[in-house]
């Protein structure tokens, strides 16, 4: 079969953000993720060490980092969990695959749950809370959800999610977990091999993707309970491993952990690829084999590299009639853009203290540790300075009253530790006393640049322009999805596509019962990519890819 690849228009740069469900510390001080893009300030401190504050279990450092530069981590070595997969990452095989995923965190988990033949089908004996979507339920009794409309069964579900279809599968999953509720699930599973989607998932880590590079001893955001995949309740997995929930919320290795395992036990590692790193897929026209009708759908083209155990690199190829993004929007860090900021002693995640601080390079008697940003990213930094006692000088570029800052989302019940960071916020600002020893916020402040003697340079909100020493600089504002493998780096399918690719303003834009582009037939995203910004709502996306992909498959000719 021949192929023509389109070629791809000129590429433009996309800043954006993203705000998944992301894991928090275990204790009222310790962790990381990114806010919006801040401005601070400065002036010329240094704060006294601060007090020591509960412990919690840190993951090791890589090696000693000599001169200040800390090591980057190496990604896992791929591992094609069967002779099939490995086939298909060869350049030799000649018949396309029905799907790439790429990404195998747990929107990709999902789905490719949904294709390797489990079906879903409402329990003959339930019955669901929601008195309208009962009635449409009643109406196809023995009909897998798959084969449903899912307009019609989505149609008049309300929850804290845009997404129709992601509202349908989570009702579903947890019929009344928005009310307090612990209803068991009205759907029952089926393996049906005969309905299994030939499939591979490619990911840079083990299955659970970014799951596995975040501290193991965070808590996370996002109830314990929301962050379980179908047919394998969190809690009953925890119970087994004999593992609890702190305040109804799972540590991030925990969940990492239970992802891993939830690929093992479905079955469904034979179709995980890890280590796998995409840099280019095209896309084309079949042209006419000279026989028969021609397929008009596209042919996608996948290459990239694998990471052998060796470390070095070992390109593949394959080729899928659909391709589905699943990468999440945590690939690249926000940066400032500011002079200065390419210098060893400026990062951009928080891995860096925790590699700092164990290498000793920051310590209670360091110049201060200054930390950009205003979510929760920035405070869980915060809160890993303060437990080790290292000194903070904090900066962002709002008012600490802002209605719009994330901590005003958050009950104070669930997460105090983020309540306290706003309260050190609000009441150590640098034009008030100082209440907490080794703390300085810097509101509204603008930052300007760092030099190499490791000063950053602030104007404070009077126009004045202050100077503080640091000894490490952690700028945490938020990530960028990286579609760099794709023509256009991905604009070009947003839903502006004049405006910065964001999860949380500006998503893929996709059919909201297929999630298929609306730009490209064939491409598909899902997660965070289409405006799913938590795991419990992921999985709607899953379900609309896998009907979509079987009614696909349906309809092809014999």
């Amino acid at each position: 079969m021949k192929v023509i690849f389109l070629a791809p228009p000129a590429a433009r740069l996309f800043p954006a953000r993203e705000i998944p469900s992301r894991p928090r510390p275990a204790q009222p001080l310790g962790s990381p993720q990114g806010t919006r893009h801040p401005a601070p300030t400065a002036g010329t401190t240094t704060p006294g060490p601060p007090s020591a504050r509960p412990g919690q279990a840190h993951r090791s450092p890589e090696t000693p980092c000599p001169a200040g530069r800390l090591p980057a981590p190496c990604p896992p070595p791929a591992t094609a969990m069967s002779n099939w997969g490995k086939d298909h990452l060869g350049t030799g095989s000649s018949e396309p695959l029905t799907a790439v995923i790429i990404g195998n965190g747990p929107s990709g988990i999902c789905l490719s749950y949904l294709l390797s033949g489990y079906t879903p089908y409402v329990k003959p004996d339930a019955v669901h809370p929601h008195p309208l979507l009962q009635r449409k339920l009643a109406e196809a009794p023995g009909v897998s959800i798959l084969d449903q409309d899912l307009n019609y069964l989505s149609e008049g579900l309300e929850g804290r999610c845009q997404s129709p279809v992601a509202l349908l599968f989570d009702a579903l999953l947890r019929p009344d977990t928005d009310f307090g509720g612990d209803m068991e699930s009205v759907l029952t599973w089926k393996h049906q091999k005969e309905r299994a989607i030939p499939h591979v998932v490619l990911g840079r880590n083990l299955p659970g993707g970014a799951w596995h590079s975040i501290e193991g001893s965070m808590v996370t955001l996002s109830r314990g309970q929301w962050m379980g995949l179908p047919d394998l309740p969190v809690k009953d997995w925890m119970r087994r491993k004999r593992r609890g929930l702190r305040n109804s919320r799972a540590t991030a290795g925990d969940i990492a952990h239970y992802y891993r395992d939830y690929v093992i036990k479905k079955g469904l590692g034979p179709n995980f690829v890890s280590g796998a790193v995409v840099t280019a897929v095209e896309w084309g026209i079949p042209e006419p084999s000279g026989s028969g009708a021609q397929d008009p759908s596209p042919l996608f083209h996948v290459s990239g590299f694998l990471t052998a155990e060796d470390r070095s690199q070992q390109p593949f190829s394959l080729c899928a009639r659909n391709v589905v993004l699943a990468t999440g929007t945590s690939d690249s860090p926000a940066r400032l853009g500011l002079p200065g900021e390419a210098l060893p002693f400026v990062h951009h995640e928080l891995s860096a203290l925790e590699v700092a601080t164990r290498a000793g390079l920051v310590t209670p008697a360091s110049d201060p540790v200054l930390i950009v940003g205003a979510g929760l990213s920035a405070a869980d930094a915060v809160l890993y300075a303060r437990h080790y006692n290292i000194p903070v000088i904090h900066a962002f570029r709002r008012p600490v009253d802002d209605p719009g800052l994330v901590f005003n989302q958050l009950p104070k019940m669930l997460y105090p530790e983020y309540h306290k960071v706003h309260q050190m916020m609000r009441e150590q600002s640098i034009l008030s006393p100082s209440p907490y020893e080794g703390y300085r916020s810097l509101p509204e402040h603008q930052l300007l640049l760092f030099k190499e003697d490791r000063q950053a340079v602030f104007r404070d909100p009077k126009g004045l322009q202050k100077v503080f020493g640091v000894s490490l600089v952690l700028v945490l504002i938020g990530s960028h999805p990286n579609l760099s493998f794709l023509p256009g780096a991905g604009t070009d399918l947003a839903v502006d596509p004049d405006q910065p690719l964001s999860a949380k303003r500006n998503p893929i834009d996709v059919d909201p019962f297929t999630y298929q582009s609306t730009q490209q037939e064939g491409l598909y995203a899902m997660g965070p990519l289409a405006g799913d910004n938590f795991v419990r709502f992921v999985q709607g996306g899953a379900l609309a890819v896998a009907s979509s992909l079987m009614r696909k498959e349906a309809s092809k000719p014999p």
